[in-house]
């Protein structure tokens, strides 16, 4: 590719303001900071942006709560969003709040702008409306009992004079931007969950609250703030200000190349934003990458559950590139991503410790015993030399094209499966008996396996830096080597970039061994001591009599097929093994769980419920499942039982 001078910009969403950092947040920021520093390594000029989103009705009653300002409250948890970021070692180039003078200009300038072309107007709302997730919604698209049908939790009945944008005004010129824009959404899936959102039919947007004055005001109407939504999304361009025509920043870098987000967010990313901007008539960001979750033991984070997972002790006891490493590789960009502390140990150990720590550690040794630290340059001598000069080109090719494709975790293994055939190389070689030999062969074939093995770790330190900048520069620097920093990967797509007469240096093992945890599968954030609040929890039923529960047909089924049911956001399709037969049923978890993290378990399964069509599906039965009043559902899980066995 060369030394290019094209520009770069990528973004993760602004984050928002909680209590609890947790590993999801980390995930997310690791991924895109992965991205940054592979496009710097092929020569971009990039533009990293991260940053909080803390405006809306949810942090000014935090505030309220504990007796502060939403500044003061919002600064201590971005303080603490700063300081983990440092700890990650992630190179954003900024970081916007949307407290900023800078954002709150932007965003006033451009919903004036919207307004005066006609595209915002002022209007009554009544409706549904759900605080946490700052989302209205229509009666037809709550979930059970009147609630958010993305986060479960209740929505609020709320009243108030709003400014509303044309959002069904955009649907023609969104769908053919999408039509000429295939790769705008991904990965597909979410693409084709948002084109048939917006073919359901798409309502006006409300843009402004009055309800409450944490936000930013609307310039010519005081009274209301911007809803959060509209505030939010503008920090991708606010961060390029002075958003003037003029603006240096803002011509270098937009439109983005790259939105990374959760899929839960996809949505306002993929179908609010653009329109919002084709209002505007400005460009429309290049791709928008919606991540999947982080799971513990097949259940989504959540503060309630207690399985919320602080990577601040993580990094802390195991090291940034640890906690880098093993969700880089472990998960690929779109799926969920499950984590349990031991898999989290024998993986870093297996891979950082034994693969590339120990490659390192002889390879250094081992040159400083026959050699006395000092490297000298060998051409090729036989076939097993062409094999690994051959397969090391070959490694950054394949790296590069996986990595622009967003491979991540491929593009790992791809650098990992060369590290182990230089581990291979050693015993293949033995040059512990090539150093007992006196013969001139023996002497240039020691001297060229030495070369190889150096030669093989400046490359694999270039191709590992996104993702391990901790220890890669170690690396580089106990070869001998100098200017890291410069290194490109144009430095390594060549084989034969060590000159002779360099002289290793030995180091501390980069990446010492950890004990297995033995009992422990979570790292669980501290609990604060507060009293539950009881009055949300439903109320006991009526009793009933044992007659009653023992028409109750209770059985074991196997998931064999899930699939998602088309046109419908909740519901997903099963076919169980109840172990005489095979059934059909659907269920309202689309929100909770992917169709492939339901394939295989065994849930308990109501077995004698009268049959009911949804969605035109004819639906035998019913999956149990356990909720709060908060956010969490869960399924019941019965491993060690064949389908079809009864429950009582």
């Amino acid at each position: 590719m060369g030394q290019s001078k094209k520009t770069y910009y990528i973004t993760t969403p602004i984050y928002y303001p909680s209590a609890k950092l947790h590993i999801g947040h980390t995930y997310c920021t690791s991924v895109a900071d992965t991205i940054a520093r592979f496009k710097r390594l092929v020569g971009y000029d990039v533009r990293f942006l991260t940053g909080s989103d803390e405006h809306g009705q949810k942090i000014q009653r935090a505030a309220e709560a504990e007796g502060i300002t939403p500044l003061e409250y919002t600064t201590n948890i971005v303080n603490g969003f700063k300081a983990l970021w440092e700890k990650m070692h992630i190179s954003n180039d900024d970081f916007i709040r949307t407290t900023d003078a800078r954002h709150e200009k932007v965003v006033q300038e451009l919903f004036t702008k919207a307004y005066e072309k006609g595209d915002i107007y002022k209007a009554e709302y009544e409706g549904w409306y759900c605080t946490p997730d700052e989302t209205f919604w229509t009666e037809q698209k709550l979930g059970p009992n009147h609630t958010c049908p993305d986060c479960g939790r209740p929505v609020e009945r709320v009243k108030e004079e709003s400014y509303f944008f044309k959002l069904g005004k955009y649907t023609d010129q969104w769908l053919q931007f999408i039509e000429e824009n295939p790769d705008f959404i991904q990965p597909e899936s979410r693409r084709n969950e948002m084109i048939q959102f917006v073919k359901q039919g798409l309502e006006d947007l409300a843009v402004s609250r009055t309800s409450f004055d944490w936000g930013i005001k609307v310039p010519f109407d005081p009274k209301h703030v911007v809803y959060v939504w509209f505030d939010a999304l503008v920090n991708y361009i606010s961060a390029l200000a002075p958003f003037d025509g003029d603006g240096e920043l803002y011509k270098r870098y937009w439109p983005a190349d790259l939105h990374l987000v959760g899929k839960e967010i996809v949505r306002f990313h993929t179908i609010i934003w653009p329109m919002m901007l084709m209002s505007l008539e400005l460009p429309i960001p290049k791709k928008v990458f919606g991540h999947g979750w982080m799971i513990v033991d097949g259940t989504k984070m959540s503060k309630s559950l207690g399985n919320v997972i602080d990577p601040n002790p993580l990094i802390d006891t195991y090291g940034a590139d640890s906690l880098r490493y093993y969700l880089l590789s472990e998960i690929q960009l779109g799926n969920d991503g499950n984590f349990t502390l031991p898999n989290f140990v024998t993986k870093i150990n297996a891979d950082l410790s034994n693969d590339l720590g120990n490659l390192l550690n002889r390879t250094i040794a081992m040159i400083q015993k026959y050699h006395d630290g000092v490297i000298t340059k060998t051409a090729d001598i036989d076939e097993l030399d062409k094999e690994i000069s051959t397969l090391a080109e070959k490694t950054v090719a394949d790296f590069e094209a996986q990595m622009e494709a967003m491979e991540i975790n491929k593009a790992l293994k791809t650098v990992w499966a060369f590290i182990g055939r230089m581990n291979k190389y050693i015993d293949e070689t033995m040059p512990w008996v090539l150093a007992k030999s006196e013969a001139e062969s023996d002497v240039l074939r020691l001297q060229s396996v030495m070369y190889h093995l150096a030669e093989s770790l400046r490359i694999i330190a270039v191709l590992v830096s996104p993702v391990i900048p901790v220890g890669a520069p170690k690396i580089w620097n106990q070869l001998g080597l100098a200017g890291f920093n410069e290194a490109q990967l144009d430095t390594v797509r060549t084989w034969g970039g060590i000159e002779s007469g360099t002289t290793v240096v030995k180091g501390e093992p980069i990446y010492p061994r950890f004990e297995i945890p033995e009992m422990v599968d979570v790292v669980e954030t501290e609990k604060d001591v507060e009293e539950v609040d009881t009055s949300a929890i439903p109320p006991l039923k009526e009793h009933i009599t044992y007659d009653d529960f023992d028409k109750l047909d209770l059985r074991v089924a196997k998931v064999l097929t899930c699939e998602k049911v088309p046109k419908s956001k909740k519901l997903l399709k099963f076919t169980l093994d109840i172990g005489l037969e095979e059934r059909t049923v659907v269920s309202g978890i689309s929100q909770y769980y992917e169709p492939e993290q339901m394939i295989g378990k065994k849930v308990i399964y109501l077995a004698n419920l009268a049959p009911k069509k949804l969605m035109g599906i004819e639906s035998y039965g019913m999956i149990l499942s356990g909720s709060d009043w908060e956010e969490n559902l869960e399924v019941t899980n019965i491993e060690s039982l064949p389908a079809g066995s009864i429950v009582k």
